[in-house]
């Protein structure tokens, strides 16, 4: 069977309904460079016919940054690591309150609050809860948490709060995680995941594309997420930060980063599948081709620990595709 011929039955497998099987997506995410762009292009059909041609923008706000007690090797913001980055406690709820209602006007979908820790502590718990509720009473954008481990209690009270998707990212396969940190597994953090799902909370989870992993490595966390099925995956590519551990890590091939974006697309038709970290410093088109190769979501205005594209930016971007936001 030739190449396009698999990557059309593949694709026709998605739009029956039936999916693809762990062999399909092991044999797509080991097509030839020479056929990779033909996966991007099924990818994208599939895009569109399950999700239309609206891409979903969402902001940050680091709310608590720095100093986080957990040594993940890519993380600037680990206490384990001298990266220089500036550090403060759990922001005000008059500041985070502005900065949603800002998201709201520049045409964010979502405003997501991220708070560098393992886990919250009942005291920080219920500042976050007094924030989320000021949200909802002033703003009116759709709120989504990245708060570490969870406990079923805290879980319960987000959903109360109509927190509408939870962020815990698995970060990479589950046979290079130990590499990656020793401080927590790869266990806790499907138990997190299982903890929110049953709460109600929509999952949004994914992780980190060039950490040093093999390509069988990313396939292993591509087939991780497709049987997790959450709603939103969120896929960044590593930057290096000076101080952390992966500071000098060479850059992944373009084709490799598209080959992730699209075989997630076969696995996860009807998820939102965001470019996040590193889409603007190591995309040379701020994400332009993985919009049109599987998937459909950015993060705007910046991350965790570095800037990003101004949201008129990243409109004109989208509008540019022949996209809407």
């Amino acid at each position: 069977m030739s190449t396009l011929k698999f990557i059309k039955e593949c694709q026709e497998k998605v739009f029956a309904g039936i999916g693809i099987s762990t062999d399909d997506a092991k044999k797509l995410f080991g097509i030839s460079e020479e056929s990779l762009k033909e996966l991007a292009r099924h990818a994208n059909e599939i895009t569109r016919d399950f999700n239309g041609n609206k891409v979903d923008v969402e902001q940050l706000n680091n709310i608590k940054k720095n100093a986080c007690s957990e040594d993940c090797s890519f993380c600037g913001q680990s206490a384990f690591f001298d990266t220089g980055i500036e550090t403060y406690q759990l922001a005000s709820s008059d500041d985070v309150v502005k900065k949603a209602q800002k998201a709201k006007m520049d045409g964010a979908e979502s405003y997501c609050l991220v708070a560098a820790w393992r886990e919250p502590s009942s005291k920080d718990f219920e500042k976050v809860c007094k924030i989320i509720s000021e949200i909802n009473d002033k703003v009116g954008i759709s709120v989504e948490c990245s708060l570490g481990f969870l406990t079923s209690e805290q879980a319960k009270k987000l959903k109360e709060l109509k927190v509408k998707r939870y962020n815990h990212n698995l970060e990479t396969a589950k046979s290079k995680f130990s590499e990656i940190c020793t401080t927590h597994t790869y266990e806790d953090r499907l138990k997190t995941l299982g903890i929110a799902r049953d709460a109600g909370l929509e999952l949004c989870t994914g992780g980190i594309i060039g950490l040093g992993e093999t390509r069988e490595q990313r396939l292993e966390l591509a087939l991780e997420l497709g049987r997790l099925y959450p709603e939103e995956v969120t896929i960044n590519i590593l930057v290096p930060m000076p101080g952390t551990p992966l500071e000098l890590q060479t850059d992944l091939p373009n084709s490799e980063i598209v080959r992730m974006f699209s075989v997630i697309r076969f696995l996860l038709p009807e998820s939102v599948i965001k470019i996040s970290g590193g889409r603007e410093s190591k995309l040379n088109d701020s994400g332009e081709e993985l919009l049109q190769s599987g998937a459909n979501g950015i993060i705007t205005e910046g991350y965790l620990t570095m800037g990003g594209n101004a949201a008129q930016k990243d409109r004109e971007l989208i509008e540019r595709i022949g996209l809407q936001v």
